[in-house]
Formats: structure tokens, sequence, C-alpha cells
């Protein structure tokens, strides 16, 4: 239990701090909207992305930050960590798992967004289907996709260890993710306390 407490704090407390990463960065222009990186509906890329996701655009910003968490997901087997199909499967089912928290957090803690993750605020969620009119389709598919990978692990193993535990995994998050919602309010409220002043005007930025 002290184990599964410990991984539930640590990858949900990771989607936290990456969701107040984008929110610092994005503020109320999700998607990168105002970021300044490109973005592509056309072409191959841009219209499989779109395809996969939602009709959502494939941006610069998007296609670096999908490797980001990929590559912390197997950092573990680079230190130690012997490699197999049914760990790498494993890694996998904790990555697709984890990418709804990343992107529910964002919505839950962004000041901008307080009382209105709807589909009709979104508009890069607003081609998807939501379930029960509470949240896009993403989030279950992700979720059904991570069971699969563990499934695939269970199966390779010849032990349901790896089914059972993430199962468990998902109910922490469930249980993280209802507590979040109790503290974003302290968020929200630093956020704008941290807005109030700025000493930008006191930093020696120039650009040549």
């Amino acid at each position: 239990m002290a184990a599964l407490f410990a991984k539930v704090l640590f990858w949900a407390t990771f989607a936290v701090v990456v969701a107040c990463i984008e929110i610092e960065s994005e503020g109320s222009k999700g998607w990168a909207d105002a970021a300044p990186t490109w973005y592509r509906t056309t072409g191959f890329w841009g219209k499989a992305y779109g395809m996969i996701m939602g009709g959502k655009p494939l941006t610069g910003y998007h296609a670096f930050m999908f490797f980001l968490p990929v590559l912390i997901f197997h950092t573990h087997f680079f230190m130690g960590v012997k490699w197999s199909i049914a760990e790498e499967l494993v890694a996998w089912a904790l990555y697709f798992a984890w990418c709804p928290l990343w992107d529910y957090y964002w919505f839950v803690l962004n000041p901008a967004y307080k009382g209105k993750f709807k589909r009709e605020y979104i508009w890069w969620h607003a081609k998807s289907y939501w379930v029960g009119g509470l949240f896009p389709v993403d989030y279950l598919f992700g979720i059904v996709i991570s069971l699969g990978f563990a499934g695939g692990a269970a199966w390779l193993s010849g032990s349901f260890v790896h089914l059972i535990d993430h199962q468990k995994l998902l109910g922490g998050f469930a249980v993280y993710t209802v507590m979040l919602h109790i503290v974003a309010p302290f968020y929200r409220r630093w956020y704008a306390r941290m807005r109030k002043s700025d000493d930008r005007s006191k930093v020696d930025i120039f650009y040549k």
C-alpha cells in the first residue's frame, strides 16, 4: 500500500507540475494558441495528428512535448531496471493513464477555466465527443488504452499482477484528482497574487 501511495503521489504530482508549467506559459490561451510555434492541419502529419487527436492541430510545441513524458517514463531502463517487452508495456500503460491527468489538471488549476470545463469553452476539445457532457472521450480512450497495455504486460508475464496494480493506480489517480479539486482554489489565489506586481522592468532585458 505504501508503494502504491508513493507511486500515485509521484506521478500525479508530476502531472500537476507539467500542467502548471503550461498554465504559466499559456495562460488562458490553450493548445499553445499564443505561443511562438507553428500550427499544422494540412499535409500528412497535420491530417494524421488531427485524426488521432480528435481534430486538434499539430503544433511545434506538442510535437516536442509528446516526447518529454515518453522519455521520462522510460528513464528507469537507463538506471538499472532490466528492459523486457512486459516492462515496456507497463511504461506505456502508465503514460496513457497519465496523459488525461496532465490535460485535465490544466483546467482544474487554470484560473481562466474555473467552472468552464465544458465543450463550448474549449475549442481544441470541441470536435471530440464528450462523455455525458462531462469530459472528452479522449480521456476515456487514454484509460482504455492504458488498461490494454497493462493487460498485455500481464499476459506476457503470465500473471495478473501488472493489470491489478494498474487498476489500483487508476483508482489512486481518481482519489488524487478529487483532492486536487479541493486545493485548486489555493493555487488560483496564489496565481493571482503573484501577478499583482512584476519586476520585469527592474531586469536589464535586451535583444540584439
